[in-house]
């Protein structure tokens, strides 16, 4: 089976990402790293619903948090810190976040400031993203 690509319908405009995150605790979204990472085959980014920069020690316990409860393990090359995040939907039951790292995009893109950490790791939860390359997210509502 050969994995499709996410073809975007719209992006949220801001008032549509406001009222979209009004729940929102967070967002954990987990892709296929690319191949030469082997110890580390997928990429995990958690988008929480803060803009706030969290402390050194907010971070860790957040991060050790998910690691454990994913089961989540050997984590490299983190990046923690606000980063503009735009909201698409397509054929996906719920928008798909999109960490806006390049200019133009986050001149074209609406987007809503979130605390970001982007990391590789490996999981075995995460069979879809290991195995097959597929990309997938889930929210969690508080």
């Amino acid at each position: 089976m050969e994995a499709k690509a996410i073809n975007t319908d719209k992006y949220f405009d801001p008032i549509e990402i406001k009222k979209h995150l009004e729940n929102v605790e967070y967002i954990i979204m987990a892709a296929a790293a690319p191949a030469h990472f082997k110890d580390t085959p997928i990429h995990f980014t958690i988008f929480l619903n803060t803009s706030d920069n969290l402390e050194k020690d907010v971070q860790e316990a957040v991060l050790e948090k998910f690691l454990d409860e994913n089961g989540i393990g050997k984590p490299a090359e983190l990046m923690s810190q606000v980063m503009p995040v735009g909201f698409s939907m397509s054929g996906q039951e719920t928008p798909m976040p999109l960490l806006l790292v390049k200019k133009e995009d986050q001149a074209s893109i609406p987007y809503a400031p979130m605390f970001v950490m982007d990391f590789l790791a490996d999981s075995d939860n995460f069979f879809e993203a290991k195995t097959h390359s597929l990309t997938g997210w889930t929210y969690s509502y508080c």
